[in-house]
């Protein structure tokens, strides 16, 4: 088996309004809209992340590859749709961290091997964010720290647990049981 990077290092999307304060409580909904919910392809779902949030409609334009996204409180409220967090990955998105995540949303992430990471307040104060859209970042999975590259600031976050490590390490909750059927 192939280990993954657990030092991730990318630019980020701040997912903040036009005042700098992080967007709170953005639903599934917001994120993939329910209108494409028979969309099960994974590679059409990237254009369509945040189809339905007002001023990130063009989003999936613009991101890239090895993206970090910093997202405020209980991002990914309401349903289960799995969509949610595919079209960030058919979009190349490689972490989300946010102030807090949606019990389900948090669930299915997990499950699927994308590393998620929390903290209340990581990203500064409302109106005085510390990181802009384009910062390079430094995602460290082992010791759960978010490095801002330009100032060199180091901020603490929730724990990465070791289920999640090994769930990421595996690719997906299914390969992840697939491992520990072969140890048996």
């Amino acid at each position: 088996m192939t280990t993954k990077p657990t030092l991730l290092k990318g630019r980020v999307w701040v997912i903040a309004d036009a005042r700098g304060h992080l967007i709170d409580n953005i639903d599934t909904d917001m994120i993939f809209h329910n209108a494409h919910l028979a969309i099960t392809d994974l590679s059409k779902m990237g254009p369509l992340a945040f189809g339905n949030l007002s001023g990130w409609e063009d989003f999936p334009k613009k991101v890239q590859k090895g993206d970090i996204l910093i997202l405020g409180k209980n991002f990914g409220a309401g349903s289960s749709r799995q969509q949610a967090v595919d079209c960030f990955i058919a979009n190349g998105v490689q972490a989300l961290v946010a102030e807090s995540f949606g019990a389900i949303y948090k669930r299915n992430a997990i499950n699927t091997g994308l590393p998620i990471l929390s903290r209340e307040g990581f990203a500064g104060p409302p109106g005085q964010l510390l990181f802009a859209n384009g910062d390079e970042v430094e995602l460290d999975l082992v010791k759960s720290t978010i490095k801002h590259l330009k100032s060199g600031k180091v901020i603490q976050l929730d724990p990465f647990s070791q289920v999640q490590m090994d769930i990421y390490q595996a690719g997906g909750l299914m390969a992840y049981g697939k491992t520990l059927e072969a140890r048996a």
